[in-house]
């Protein structure tokens, strides 16, 4: 994984000219891995200057899921559709649009996106990301398209910007890390086939909806604040980072559990999560890295 001391190290796009071997399936797959690459390395140029341009931590309005839609929100839904548009994409998916968007008819390959997962965090200078999920085409209407299950993921994977810009990636051989290099704009491969440890005491849940929650999670929650004391007989420690891209990287380092579990609120009798883009392909990424995904 790391690069050797003659710099001879791994880029993204010759380890996916490796991995698809010509093959046109694969290929199609990496060219759109290549076009999500481009948009993320161009949106994280952006962030890294929104503080001096401002205006786009901007609230615009509700998106599609009822979560608040900041101008950055959009810009980023705009970058990706832009990059997507020039790849073998039939139709895309974004958290920012009500419906499916067709885009090159025919194409093999559909892509639902998470624009920005965490914008929340944009305003205090804190970690946010994209979190994609790649699937073949079934040649049906765009909305249908994505209405599937996560085992027909052919790829998924999230770009996480915070001091560094990174691309947490899975084409269904494990799962890897690639870092931007900012010098010329390409990401290199600093982790490989990552597997997340087992054991650790660390978990993270957004406890001020413990009011809300089910007997049974409050039971489970109870328990880890317990530690050492309770039948777990184990100290634990909790995280949040109100962005689910940095939870997930957090746990395929360092392992530990998160939770958005469903709860006694109408909006929220299935969780908040939102299955398409953000549940199945991080599902994907901890599958790939010997970790695991339940909804309960």
């Amino acid at each position: 994984g790391m690069p050797d001391i003659q710099g001879q190290s791994e880029r993204l796009d010759d380890v996916l000219v490796a991995w698809a071997q010509g093959a046109e399936g694969p290929r199609t797959i990496a060219l759109t891995i290549l076009a999500l690459a481009e948009a993320a390395a161009a949106l994280g140029h952006q962030l890294e200057v929104a503080p001096l341009t401002g205006g786009l931590d901007e609230t615009l309005d509700t998106n599609a899921s009822g979560d608040t839609q900041k101008l950055i929100d959009v810009e980023a839904h705009r970058l990706v559709l832009a990059s997507l548009e020039q790849a073998p994409v039939a139709a895309m998916a974004s958290e920012e649009n009500d419906h499916a968007i067709p885009l090159t008819a025919g194409a093999p390959l559909v892509v639902a996106v998470d624009p920005l997962d965490g914008s929340g965090n944009l305003a205090i200078n804190g970690p946010l990301g994209m979190i994609f999920s790649i699937l073949p085409s079934t040649g049906g209407a765009p909305d249908d398209e994505f209405l599937r299950p996560g085992s027909e993921q052919v790829a998924a994977g999230f770009f996480l910007y915070g001091p560094a810009t990174l691309l947490v990636l899975s084409t269904g051989s494990g799962t890897d890390v690639y870092t931007l290099r900012r010098d010329d704009e390409v990401f290199v491969r600093s982790r490989c086939g990552i597997h997340v440890p087992q054991g650790t005491p660390a978990y993270a849940l957004n406890a001020s909806n413990a009011r809300h929650w089910t007997s049974e999670f409050r039971t489970y929650v109870a328990d880890l604040q317990a530690g050492a004391e309770g039948l777990r007989g184990q100290d634990f420690t909790m995280r949040w980072y109100g962005a689910l891209v940095i939870e997930a990287l957090r746990i395929l380092y360092g392992g530990g559990i998160y939770l958005y579990p469903a709860d006694l609120r109408p909006a929220y009798r299935a969780g908040r999560l939102r299955l398409v883009y953000e549940a199945q392909p991080i599902a994907f990424l901890m599958e790939q890295a010997a970790g695991a995904a339940t909804d309960g």
